[in-house]
C-alpha cells in the first residue's frame, strides 16, 4: 500500500526510491532514550489516562464519534470510548481498557526501542546535566 501511495504521489517507480544513495548529513543524530522501572511506567500511564478524562476526553471522543471510522481516530483512547457511546462496554470498562491498551503500546514502544543499539539510555531521574555530558561527548 505504501509502495504505492509513493508511486501515485511522485510519480515515480517505487524502486528508484530503493536505489538512491543515502545521503550523507551534516550533523551527528544523538539518541537518547528514557527508562524507567515498568511498574513505575504503568502507575504513570494509569494516572495520565485519568488525568485525560478528567480534562475532557471523553468530550472530546464524543465530538469526533461520528467520524469514527477514519483511520487518524482508530487509536487507543479513541477507540475503547466509541465501544462506550456505542454501549457496548460500560465507562469504567472503556477506562480500563484504554488504560490496558496504552500500556501494551507503550511495551512494544520499548520492545522497538531497545533493539537499536545507537540508542543511549538514561534512567528518567537522571540528572539533565550528565545527559547532556554524554550528548558533548558525542559531537
Amino acid at each position: 500500500m505504501r509502495a504505492i501511495e509513493v508511486i501515485y504521489s511522485t510519480s515515480k517507480p517505487f524502486s528508484n526510491f530503493r536505489k538512491e544513495q543515502v545521503k550523507k548529513r551534516s550533523f551527528n543524530i544523538v539518541k537518547i532514550g528514557l527508562d524507567m522501572n515498568r511498574e513505575d511506567l504503568y502507575k504513570r500511564i494509569n494516572k495520565r489516562v485519568d488525568l485525560m478524562i478528567e480534562k475532557g476526553l471523553l468530550a472530546e471522543a464524543q465530538k469526533l464519534h461520528p467520524n469514527k471510522e477514519l483511520n487518524a481516530l482508530q487509536t487507543v483512547g479513541y477507540r475503547e470510548l466509541f465501544s462506550f457511546f456505542e454501549e457496548k462496554i460500560t465507562k469504567d470498562e472503556a477506562i480500563l481498557e484504554i488504560k490496558k491498551n496504552t500500556r501494551r503500546f507503550a511495551k512494544r514502544q520499548l520492545t522497538w526501542f531497545k533493539k537499536d543499539p545507537n540508542i543511549y539510555w538514561f534512567d528518567f531521574e537522571t540528572d539533565t546535566t550528565k545527559i547532556l555530558k554524554k550528548i558533548e561527548d558525542f559531537i
